[in-house]
């Protein structure tokens, strides 16, 4: 069976909280097994836990670290994005304090409040300064990879608490319930 994927380009702590509280409700698998600040594990271990799991839809942590360009959990992204049994549906592009570090492209963004916008979001959830683009750790490769739907989002779990897992975490939950749609969309199309 082809898993459905969908990239988290974060991993620390309250970002895995934040997918996992997410996921439970809306019918997705969270593979952390990548996570970590930076991404640690093997490329091999995470393909075989992806591969293992019973859900055909799953949400996949990478993080960088703040490293510059392609760092570990970019590797890992691309590397995935080549495998047969992977179907890519979207990612998620989170922000982070560093406007000086990567950037790529995002068809829309969620803000701190759950509102779609055209415009980037900052690491707090807020409208940044650029339409379609955000600055983040671990989004260098998304331009590159053939990815439907690509959001932008604030730092996962927080956001002035707004996406805090005791919430439920409804900002991480409204953009993958975004990606989830499109992809029944298109899907329907075929």
């Amino acid at each position: 069976m082809v898993k459905q994927v969908i990239y988290i380009t974060d991993g620390d702590t309250a970002a895995a909280k934040a997918v996992e509280t997410a996921t439970k409700t809306i019918g997705l698998e969270c593979v952390s097994l990548s996570g970590g600040n930076p991404t640690y594990g093997t490329y091999e271990q995470l393909l075989e836990s992806i591969i293992a799991t019973s859900y055909e839809r799953i949400a996949v942590l990478f993080d960088d670290a703040g490293e510059a360009y392609e760092g570990r959990g970019e590797d890992f992204m691309v590397r995935l994005a080549r495998e047969e049994e992977i179907e890519l549906i979207g990612a998620l592009a989170v922000a982070s304090a560093e406007r000086s570090g990567d950037w790529t492209k995002v068809d829309i963004s969620v803000d701190r409040y759950g509102y779609l916008t055209e415009w980037g979001v900052d690491k707090e959830g807020f409208r940044d300064i650029e339409e379609y683009r955000i600055h983040g750790d671990t989004v260098y490769c998304l331009d590159q990879l053939q990815i439907p739907l690509i959001i932008g989002i604030g730092d996962l779990g927080k956001m002035g608490g707004r996406d805090a897992p005791k919430r439920g975490s409804p900002v991480t939950k409204t953009a993958l319930e975004l990606i989830i749609e499109r992809s029944d969309m298109n899907d329907g199309n075929e």
